[in-house]
Order: C-alpha cells, then sequence, then structure tokens
C-alpha cells in the first residue's frame, strides 16, 4: 500500500531509470516516453551535461533565497531567457511550474494596471476549451469543466471565447477568413464585458492539453494582437508546453510573429530535470511596478539556483543539438506517419499539431466529426493498450473534457526518424487492439 495519492487509482508500475527517451521499470520493461512525460522532457532523460551541471551547483549551493542573495546561475538563465525571448520583454521572473508562471502574469498585469490608473480592469478573457493550470487564479481562466467547476464558489469565474476549432465548425483553417472569424469574437467579448474593464486575454499559441495541439487558423493571431493594443488589453502567451522549441520554433508565437506583453513558461524549459517555469515580461510593465511599491508576489523557490543551473544547461543543450530545428523535421516525419495511421484507420478522424507537438482524434464520424459516445471511455482505454505495449501517449477529453478523445504524441526533442517509426509501429498495433475492443456498430 502506497501513501501516495494523485488524480486516479490507476496501477503504474515503479519506475527504475530513464534515457534518452526511453523509461524502464523495476522489472526490465522499457517504455518510450511517447508524451515526454506530461509534454515535459523536450531534452529526454539522464542528459550527462544537465546532470554534470547539476552536480556543479550542488557543490556550490543548492538554496540561496532570492531576497537574501543573488546567484550566479540565476542570473545567467535570465540572461539566456531574455536573449531568446522578442524584443522589448527583457524581464524574467523565475516560478517552478506552468500553473505558479501562469498565476504571475494575472498577478503582474493586475499590478500594471493598478500603476496606469485603471483600478476597474481585472477581467481576463481566455478561450474554452483552454488549460492554464491549477491554481485557482489559473483555473479561473480555465476552460474545462471537469477541473474547475467544483471549485467555481471559490473563485472569480473569467468571460470566455470559443477556442478556433475550424475543423469542428466545417472551416478552412487556411484562409484569413476564417483566423477573423475566430479573433474577432474577442473584440466583440471585450466590447460586452466593457473594454475599460478588461485587463488582459491569455491564449496558447498551439492548443495544449485541452484542445490537443491544435494549432490556429491563418491571420488569427496576428489579429488577436491588434485587438489588444486597440483596447489597451495585455496579451498573455502561455507557451508552457510550448515554449522550449517543442513547435519547431523556441516560442510557439514565433511561427506567427506575433510579440505578447507577458510570457508563461516552463515544462520544457527544464525539461524535467527540477520544478523550473518563469514569467517574462516587458521591460516598461516592470519599471511601473517596480516604481510603484514593487511586485507583491513570489515563491520561495523562485530562481533557486540548482533549478537555475540546471535550466541554463538545458538550454545550451537545446542550442549545441539544435533540438528546435529537430522537433521541425523530426515533426513533420510524426504527422505524416500519423495521417498515414489516418487512412488505415477511419477512426482517426483529425490530426493536428506543429513540429513534436501533435495530436489526432478518434471521432466516431470523420464526416460529421460526431465524437465517440463517451461510455466508451476511448480517451483512457487507447492510453492504456498503448502503455501496456510500452508505449507512453497522453490524451485528454476534446470537447470541454465532458465528450471527444484526442491524444497528444510529443516525443522528446531528441527523437529520431527511426524512433517515430518505433512510436508508429506500436500505435498502429494498439489502434489495431484497440478496434478490435469496439461494438461491431462502433468499428
Amino acid at each position: 500500500m502506497s501513501n501516495l495519492f494523485y488524480q486516479t487509482k490507476s496501477p503504474r508500475p515503479l519506475l527504475d531509470r530513464a534515457q534518452g527517451i526511453y523509461m524502464w521499470d523495476v522489472d526490465g520493461k522499457r517504455y518510450i516516453d511517447g508524451s515526454s512525460g506530461a509534454m515535459v522532457s523536450n531534452l529526454g532523460h539522464s542528459d550527462p551535461d544537465v546532470l554534470a551541471a547539476m552536480r556543479a551547483q550542488m557543490d556550490k549551493s543548492t538554496f540561496g533565497y532570492r531576497l537574501h542573495f543573488q546567484t550566479e546561475s540565476s542570473e545567467e538563465l535570465a540572461r539566456k531567457t531574455a536573449a531568446l525571448a522578442p524584443e522589448g520583454l527583457n524581464k524574467v521572473f523565475f516560478v517552478s511550474g506552468g500553473s505558479e508562471a501562469v498565476e504571475s502574469t494575472l498577478k503582474l498585469a493586475r499590478q500594471y494596471v493598478l500603476t496606469q490608473g485603471q483600478a476597474q480592469r481585472y477581467k481576463v478573457i481566455s478561450r474554452y476549451p483552454s488549460y492554464h493550470g491549477c491554481t485557482l487564479g489559473a483555473l479561473a481562466i480555465t476552460g474545462y469543466a471537469p477541473m474547475a467547476a467544483p471549485f467555481d464558489p471559490m473563485m472569480q469565474r473569467m468571460p470566455k471565447i470559443p477556442a478556433p476549432r475550424a475543423y469542428l465548425d466545417g472551416l478552412d483553417a487556411d484562409d484569413p477568413a476564417t483566423g477573423l472569424h475566430y479573433a474577432n469574437m474577442l473584440e466583440a467579448a471585450i466590447l460586452q464585458e466593457g473594454s475599460e474593464t478588461v485587463m488582459a486575454f491569455v491564449v496558447e499559441p498551439v492548443g495544449g492539453a485541452s484542445t490537443g495541439a491544435l494549432v490556429p487558423p491563418a491571420g488569427y493571431m496576428q489579429r488577436i494582437r491588434e485587438i489588444c493594443t486597440q483596447y489597451g488589453v495585455l496579451l498573455i502567451h502561455d507557451e508552457v508546453m510550448t515554449g522550449g522549441g517543442r513547435t519547431g520554433r523556441f516560442f510557439g508565437a514565433e511561427h506567427w510573429g506575433t510579440v505578447p506583453d507577458l510570457i508563461a513558461l516552463s515544462k520544457g524549459f527544464g525539461s524535467g530535470y527540477v520544478p523550473l517555469g518563469a514569467m517574462i515580461a516587458r521591460d516598461d510593465i516592470v519599471e511601473a511596478v517596480m516604481q510603484n511599491g514593487g511586485f507583491i508576489h513570489g515563491f520561495t523557490y523562485a530562481g533557486n539556483p540548482l533549478a537555475c543551473a540546471a535550466g541554463a544547461a538545458v538550454l545550451d543543450q537545446i542550442a549545441k543539438r539544435d533540438l528546435v530545428g529537430n522537433a521541425a523535421r523530426v515533426g513533420a516525419v510524426l504527422q505524416e506517419r500519423l495521417e498515414g495511421l489516418m487512412q488505415r484507420y477511419a477512426l482517426i478522424g483529425d490530426v493536428r499539431g506543429k513540429g513534436l507537438l501533435t495530436a489526432f482524434e478518434l471521432m466516431a464520424d470523420r464526416a460529421t466529426k460526431a465524437p465517440l459516445d463517451p461510455a466508451l471511455n476511448a480517451h483512457a482505454r487507447l492510453v492504456d493498450i498503448a502503455y501496456d505495449n510500452g508505449l507512453i501517449i497522453y490524451s485528454r477529453r476534446t470537447r470541454g473534457g465532458t465528450s471527444g478523445d484526442h491524444f497528444l504524441v510529443c516525443p522528446p526533442l531528441i527523437t529520431s526518424e527511426a524512433q517515430v517509426d518505433e512510436i508508429t509501429e506500436i500505435l498502429d498495433r494498439s489502434l489495431a487492439q484497440y478496434m478490435a475492443e469496439l461494438p461491431a456498430k462502433v468499428a
């Protein structure tokens, strides 16, 4: 009996070791980490250079409270992070994870508008579905009913606009008119809420767990930037999952050349070696807040020297090994393989993604986009079959958490084409097993 508890009682074996894209349990069974954990292990497991950097830092210090000391590793990681960020975003605030990063952007945004004499601005518009974290502030902007609804009485829920799921709405994602259609929903929401009350809009450049690697339609990202500028609304990019090179650019928004006011970053930023994340902010936002009493926010482990040493080593390896480029190249191969599986299995209704952030969605009818019966629990069952076959993938309910089934296939950025073929073979076998289990009227 374990004294630990997490989300469910699903039994899993005891982890023994991990190397590269592979993991082994104590019985010697090997698994391919086809989801990089929760889209975290961008660099793969047990990278010797990162481990060496961590050992070197441990020999110096493992903790130095940010109010008592500056540390070389935190200053180094901040410099490297700012150098990768868009022009004008040079201020970095370290945290321990994605929820903290998003929460930090919300609190900095609020303190900034107060310095501007705009106390009436407090609303944060986000999308439905979406996921931005499990702390109450981040959960208030999350559009995923099973995770948010139980806590409604404890928080002030924020307005939502539809995510640009063109494939479900029967629209052409490559048509700029489609991008404008969805982006203009933001303007409508700002006007409905009262533009003087809207503080920020939060968006994942490429959708994460809740929408399954959703790529925005043409023109969408550029138009929401224009709208935010027009109405004085801060644009926050949630790059917790997309940042760190996973989409084939270091930041996902680089695909569209758009620059936000604030960025939340985590997951691949530390690549699972330590809990690590960051908020990156526009210089003038930070300056205004610092001149008006300082940032009323913080975490005990913010800027932890060991975490920052690991993070700096991760960024070095991403650059040295051109893992952003590899994500783009190998991601194209992975998407091609998933599209090949779509040709073989009518149950796959959509394949999407950027770089090594890819997903496929199961549907009862590809033409009508009708989801599978939720009672089939496809999102859980296929994951278990693949796991038994030695492949780890990640799933969620596509349509707000109540129905639909998508699966994220997001291996580490070190993955080779040969390993993509290995992943595809196990997926193929797992899909065939799942199809054989389905009632005849569905299969």
